[in-house]
This record gives structure tokens, C-alpha cells and sequence, in this order.
């Protein structure tokens, strides 16, 4: 006791001089045990009651297997795609502009309840003129973060606001090997990095060999660096000064962006496996060495699920909240 009046003592002191900044507190060990340290297991307890909300949004061509990837990401089959078991496309009706689909499904691992709503765009990049493709999508995003501005707002706002604002965007590339980013592609992740977390993804890296996907990846990353893109993970250093992070392991995981995947609905073994249209080969999904299906996850979902969750809030939302308000205060300054 006799310590801690003394360290507060110091600390009112100093703080109160004239120019000489405060004296840093030191952490002080109690004599016995007290207990506070059972404050996570305390937040842990209540959070997995609760359980947790991650909304992520798919966005590129139709047939680049988005939907397989879902499932194989979740291990579930959450999604089905445009085409039929038989694989045929005949009944799929290409919408005439981006449409956003959104599901809710409700997942369980352990004790961990996840509740995941996907949001989907059919019709992003089918059409013969692409132009303003990427407007539904940024109008969604930002409704989103309007919708839960208006609750926060509200006088007798819920106690738990439903979240219902993008967490992260997948970008799928197909693998154009001779092409790069197309000019929808650039203006879409360019649209998206600016107010929402985009990680993105080569498509069914199986149709390339490993020197084609290699040259590939270098060609898109250097075009990523001349955009200037604002790609997750964000630098929040000015946020978090007073963290220090020492996962080198996240960082080199960043660096394979975009990350080639391979997906499927067919398991074998307990294992995702895809069948090779060109060979015929069984080619197993969560091989490191044939893809990055597994680095991806260790990303998305292992790592940085909930980072993803907070960047969301605190940094993205915070940015169309301020500009919100001062556009609200604005307008009624004029007034």
C-alpha cells in the first residue's frame, strides 16, 4: 500500500511542474495475490457468450470460383455457385449491373459462435461495358457504416449495435498471365482500399505453372506499388504507439499478396482436394507447396480475424464518421 501512495505521490508531482513532462510509472508487483489478472479470462468468458460478427464481401468475375472458396475457407458449405452440380450455366441469368447478395449463416467451433454474413456481387465485370461496375459496391459499403452511424446516434441507442459493416473484401484476380490488373481492376481496388480492408487473391492458380504464377504475382505486386494501394494490413502505428509488434511472421505473410489459392467442394480423406481439368490430377488444396490456400488462412481467419474486425471500426468507419459530422455540422452552420 505504503508503495503505491507513494508512486501516485511522485506522479502528482511531477505532472503538476511547470515544464518538466511526468514521470513515467513503473509497474509494481503486489505482495499477494489479488486477482486482476483474471480480467481476459473475465472479457473471454463474456465475449464467447455473445459470440462475434465478421461480415465479408467477395468481389470479381463471374466463374473465378468465389463461392467454392467460401466453403473451402470455412470448411462448410455455406455457398453454391452460379452453375449447377452438372455444371451447367444455362439457368444462370447474368445480372445486367452489380447486384449485392448478402447471407447470414451461424457457425460453432468449440465454444467460438461466429456469425458470418456474406456478401456477394454477381454481375461485377460481365458486362460488355464495365463502366461505374464498382459504384454498387462502394454505395454498399458506405450504407453500411451510415446505417450503424444512425444507430450510434440515436438518443436511446442498443446496448450491442448490430454490426453490419464490411470487415474485409476479397478481391478475386483472374490469372491473366499476359495482362495484369485490368482498368476495372485498378479503379475497383483503388475505390475499396480507401474505405474498407482489401486482401486480394489469384483465382484458381492451378491454370498457371509455378514460373507462369511467380511472374505473375511479381507483375501485380509492382503494379500494387506504383498505385500507391492502400492494402490490408494498414500501418496503425500512430494509433497503437504504444504497442509494439514483433510478429515478423505477419509481416512476411503480407508480402505474398496477392495470395494464390486453389479451391473446392470435393473432400477426400478429410481433405479438400480439386480435380486438375487439364491432367486429371487430385491436387490437394491445403498443400503449401502446390498453393497458398493455407498461408491465406492463417492471414484471414487464424491471425488477424479480429484486427480485421477492429481496422473496420477504428480506423475506416472513424474515417466516414468524421466526415459525416463535419459535413452535419456544416450544413447547419449555414443554417
Amino acid at each position: 500500500m505504503s508503495a503505491s501512495i507513494e508512486q501516485k505521490s511522485t506522479f502528482t508531482q511531477n505532472s503538476t511542474g511547470s515544464n518538466n513532462p511526468p514521470t513515467e510509472l513503473s509497474f509494481i508487483t503486489p505482495e499477494s495475490y489479488v486477482g486482476f489478472e483474471t480480467i481476459t479470462s473475465q472479457i473471454e468468458s463474456k465475449l464467447v457468450r455473445r459470440g462475434f460478427q465478421f461480415n465479408i464481401m467477395c468481389v470479381g468475375y463471374s466463374g473465378l470460383g468465389k463461392s467454392s472458396f467460401i466453403n473451402t475457407l470455412f470448411s462448410s458449405y455455406l455457398k453454391e455457385g452460379a452453375e449447377s452440380e452438372s455444371g451447367s450455366s444455362v439457368d444462370h441469368i447474368v445480372p445486367k449491373t452489380t447486384e449485392i447478395s448478402t447471407k447470414a449463416f451461424k457457425l460453432k467451433e468449440g465454444k467460438v459462435k461466429l456469425n458470418v454474413n456474406l456478401i456477394d456481387t454477381p454481375g461485377f465485370g460481365d458486362q460488355i461495358n464495365n463502366k461505374k461496375q464498382w459504384e454498387p459496391i462502394v454505395k454498399h459499403i458506405k450504407e453500411q457504416y451510415s446505417l450503424y452511424l444512425r444507430k450510434e446516434l440515436t438518443a436511446n441507442r442498443e446496448r450491442n449495435i448490430k454490426d453490419s459493416r464490411v470487415h474485409c473484401v476479397l478481391y478475386f484476380l483472374p490469372p491473366n498471365l499476359n495482362n495484369g490488373l485490368s482498368e476495372l481492376d485498378i479503379i475497383t481496388l483503388k475505390k475499396l482500399s480507401e474505405i474498407s480492408n482489401v486482401i486480394p487473391i489469384i483465382s484458381k492458380a492451378d491454370t498457371l505453372t509455378k514460373a507462369e504464377l511467380q511472374q505473375y504475382k511479381k507483375v501485380v505486386q509492382k503494379e500494387f506499388e506504383l498505385l500507391h494501394l492502400n492494402l490490408y494490413p494498414h500501418d496503425l502505428s500512430d494509433i497503437y504507439s504504444d504497442e509494439e509488434n514483433d510478429d515478423d511472421s505477419q509481416d512476411e505473410l503480407a508480402k505474398l499478396a496477392p495470395f494464390a489459392i486453389i479451391s473446392s467442394n470435393n473432400v477426400l480423406d478429410g481433405s479438400k482436394i480439386r480435380n486438375n481439368d487439364k491432367t486429371d490430377d487430385v491436387i490437394k488444396v491445403e498443400d503449401p507447396n502446390v498453393c497458398e490456400f493455407v498461408f491465406l488462412r492463417e492471414f484471414l481467419i487464424r491471425s488477424n480475424l479480429q484486427d480485421l474486425i477492429e481496422t473496420t471500426s477504428i480506423v475506416h468507419y472513424e474515417n466516414f464518421r468524421a466526415k459525416q459530422l463535419i459535413a452535419l455540422k456544416e450544413t447547419s452552420s449555414k443554417k
